[in-house]
């Protein structure tokens, strides 16, 4: 008898979950163990393994299908053995894909293929994807979901989404009504527009298994240099340049799980195999949702004040920092990432103004800082995928941090080798790259 693959169930309150990615073509063989297709809910993004050896047949889930929690996916034949038919009458022959019918006024829409069958929308827009709490939301405060963009998995809007946009209304509807003594509201980013191609990605050859570098927001793959001359020379390397950083083409950002998304993407093609992984701040919190969605392609995992482990962060510096169009007006937001008030010198400053000389840039990177960092607040949590992380995990953060207090180190499980630094802020790359440099041996080892 075939082996049934079914769709898992990965947290306490899943239903269904959404198909995203086949690793498998049907009637490929794969062994027990290995990545079998991606699924994301409202909360992760993860891969899931074969549950046993043989040929993958009989697909009957899509990718962009939306598939009960328990109900078959697809069937795994051992070596030789006959495929057999599945009764159409039998529940468990096709999975439970979750639909809403489109309103009685709409006009009738041929039969939807089995490929075509995704969740519909009750304002009749058949790729608009909410949660069931957004759209409450949203139908109460007379807000038309096709006006916001989601931050959930495949753009599903969830109920921050909403919450954001009725805080923007609710702001927009103040300034309308203050008096024209009142203070200026911040104006908003200039427009820009996204550019198509690749992330940049650069190399360092060496031997043995090449370490991934992921940087911070508003950085670029230039501020590792100081690591990297403390790092073994022979110690091979990947740098990612995140969209709208560095040398990477200017994309527009629907949420912290868009980036995720995208950051895979360019992974899956950078990391042949099993991989070192490294992120600063932003870029810790992009490694980490990496790790959790390619578990097997990680051999170890450290993070430098990642983000993504609370709500707090030091918002007015990051829009300072986007927003800065001199080098004496970055200068003052850039001495806030040390410990030392003399760990950022006016020259750095300059270097780091010319890098950033571009006003496309700079109002993407604002844009940026509303999407992940609205109100000077994390939107994101990844604390529930830290738990999930199986790769051996380090963790660096300066004592004396003042973008993220280095306490949300304490969402942490036990397993994770926490090191705190002693007169280190935000950048421990940056301030002490002998003693991260160190302890990066030790663990990769």
């Amino acid at each position: 008898m075939p082996t049934e693959v079914i769709m898992p169930k990965v947290d306490m309150d899943m239903a269904t979950g959404t198909l995203a990615v086949w690793h498998v073509a049907e009637g490929e063989a794969v062994k027990k163990g290995a990545a079998l297709f991606d699924i994301e809910t409202d909360k992760a993004a993860m891969e899931v393994e074969a549950p046993a050896s043989g040929i993958l047949r009989q697909i009957l889930a899509q990718p962009g299908q939306v598939v009960a929690v328990g109900s078959p996916v697809a069937y795994l034949y051992a070596e030789g053995e006959a495929v057999v038919a599945l009764p159409a009458e039998t529940p468990s022959a096709a999975p439970a894909v979750v639909a809403v019918a489109a309103p009685a006024a709409a006009p009738a829409a041929p039969a939807a293929t089995p490929s075509q069958t995704v969740a519909q929308v009750a304002n009749g827009a058949a790729d608009l994807r909410a949660t069931p709490v957004a759209r409450r939301l949203a139908r109460e405060a007379g807000l038309a979901l096709s006006n916001l963009l989601g931050s959930g998995p495949r753009g599903r809007i969830q109920r921050a989404d909403v919450e954001t946009a009725l805080a923007r209304r609710e702001a927009a509807a103040l300034a309308a009504s203050a008096p024209v003594f009142a203070p200026a509201v911040q104006a908003a980013p200039d427009e820009w527009t996204a550019q198509p191609g690749d992330l940049h990605v650069t190399t360092r050859k060496g031997t043995g298994t090449p370490l991934v570098l992921i940087h911070g927001f508003a950085a670029d793959s230039t501020g590792w240099m100081a690591l990297e001359r403390a790092l073994p020379r022979d110690l091979p390397l990947i740098r990612i340049d995140l969209p709208s950083h560095g040398r990477s083409p200017l994309r527009r950002l629907s949420g912290f799980a868009d980036l995720a998304k995208t950051v895979v993407q360019v992974f899956d093609r950078v990391a042949e195999g099993p991989v070192h992984l490294l992120g600063h701040s932003l870029g810790g919190a992009v490694a980490l949702a990496v790790s959790d969605i390619r578990p097997r392609q990680v051999k170890t995992l450290s993070l430098l004040s990642p983000a993504g482990l609370g709500p707090e962060i030091d918002g007015a510096a990051l829009n300072g920092i986007a927003r800065a169009s001199t080098a004496d007006s970055l200068a003052p937001w850039l001495k806030r990432l040390t410990a030392r008030p003399d760990g950022i010198s006016h020259d750095y400053a300059k270097a780091a103004m010319l890098a950033r000389i571009d006003p496309d840039l700079r109002a993407a990177q604002q844009e940026w800082a509303q999407v992940l960092f609205p109100d000077g607040v994390q939107a994101f949590d990844l604390t529930a995928a830290l738990e999930r992380v199986t790769a051996p995990t380090l963790m660096i953060w300066g004592r004396d941090d003042r973008i993220l207090p280095w306490k949300q180190a304490l969402a942490a499980p036990g397993e994770v080798a926490l090191h705190l630094l002693r007169g280190v802020g935000h950048v421990p790359h940056m301030e002490d790259p002998d003693t991260v440099a160190a302890l990066l041996g030790r663990h990769m080892k």
